[in-house]
């Protein structure tokens, strides 16, 4: 195989395996809790509903939408930051301008979505403190 088709090959291959395997252990997790609670069940065991329940569901704890949010907006800001960054970094080290403008694309997209975010997070705490 040449090296030119075996990159993209191994690329795909990670990322498939960064999404598949999440999933897969999480399927074989929620194997082992039915079938511990068919044993329990075949030997007449009787089971506590609330740890019936988690089992079952897992950890389905409510989260804070509006955290969230905010946290993943402060993150996607940051992001952005670190390109601007390395945007003046590498036009500086090369001397292209193409290359800051190349920098910047990525910069200006994640701040958007950063701001974007945020504002989301500010609804959504205006929201709350209001049905409260």
């Amino acid at each position: 195989m040449d090296g030119e088709i075996l990159i993209p090959f191994v690329f795909f291959a990670f990322l498939a395996a960064i999404i598949l395997v999440p999933i897969y252990l999480r399927e074989r997790t929620k194997q082992s809790a039915h079938a511990l609670i068919s044993q329990a069940l075949e030997k007449g065991q009787t089971l506590d509903p609330q740890l019936l329940r988690q089992l079952t569901q897992g950890d389905k704890t409510p989260q804070d939408k509006a955290r969230r949010s905010l946290g993943s907006g402060i993150v996607l800001l940051a992001l952005a930051g670190g390109f601007v960054g390395a945007a003046y970094w590498v036009g500086e080290i090369s001397g292209a301008p193409e290359a800051f403008g190349g920098m910047m694309v990525p910069a200006v997209l994640l701040g958007a979505l950063g701001a974007a975010f945020i504002l989301l997070a500010i609804v959504d705490y205006a929201t709350k403190k209001k049905d409260q």
